[in-house]
């Protein structure tokens, strides 16, 4: 095999695990094959690899439980939170977004901590759950983001993003292993629960959005095992 045909394999082999990897490579280097053989072995033990991870439950709860129902509601939550803002700042503007509705400023700023707090939390559940197959989960997120890639007129074009962030940084916290204490997870559940419960009882809470809350319960939950908030699949 030459040099150019075996930078291929090694650029393949790239999928694998690090110390995997070089055991494969050792071994592809001794039994000297072709390169549409060694591709094939490659990407073969990739494939079995990804369906063990598949085995387990929690990359199917992170990616279709929390990231796409997550996101379909959190681009809800970011257009209503916008159409508020710009309607308190001109009261002109009319109500454009439902379920916007005659929220005060005090409900916005409810509304503001609920979608900090629910973006983090569903994204550090994602990031927890499923490390090793969090890109799939981050794709299925683009799935309601290209909706949102069209202009909600007469919103500002990007007002549906604002939950992209503290979701991004919850997927860090997530994927960096980094632990809370059940208190403090039990401290922001209950907190967003007040929260959302404030919102409702003012009829500025849409009913779907309650979804939003169960990946902190998931995480108080977690906490409680003695264990690792949640075990990486």
């Amino acid at each position: 095999m030459s040099e150019h045909t075996w930078a291929l394999v090694e650029m393949a082999a790239g999928m694998l695990a690090p110390e995997e990897r070089e055991a494969v490579l050792g071994d592809l280097r001794e039994a000297n094959e072709n390169v549409f053989r060694a591709l094939v072995d490659v990407f073969g033990l990739y494939l079995r690899r990804f369906g063990v991870l598949w085995s387990d439950w929690r990359p199917w709860l992170a990616g279709f439980g929390v990231a796409l129902p997550s996101c379909y509601l959190l681009m809800g939550v970011s257009g209503s939170v916008t159409c508020t803002f710009l309607r308190l700042m001109d009261p002109s503007v009319g109500h454009w977004y439902w379920p916007t509705g005659h929220e005060r400023v005090s409900l916005l700023l409810c509304h503001i901590l609920l979608l900090l707090a629910w973006s983090w939390t569903a994204g550090f559940a994602v990031g927890s759950m499923s490390r090793r197959t969090v890109w799939v989960s981050v794709g299925l997120c683009l799935l309601p983001l290209s909706r949102a890639c069209f202009p909600i007129e007469p919103l500002p074009r990007l007002c549906t993003f604002l939950f992209l962030f503290p979701a991004a940084v919850g997927i860090l916290h997530g994927l960096q292993g980094i632990r809370l204490e059940r208190v403090m997870w039990g401290a922001l559940a209950v907190v967003a629960t007040v929260l959302m419960y404030v919102a409702w009882s003012n009829q500025a809470l849409w009913i779907y959005n309650w979804a939003l809350i169960w990946p902190a319960w998931y995480m108080v939950a977690s906490a409680r095992r003695n264990a690792p908030v949640v075990q990486s699949a």
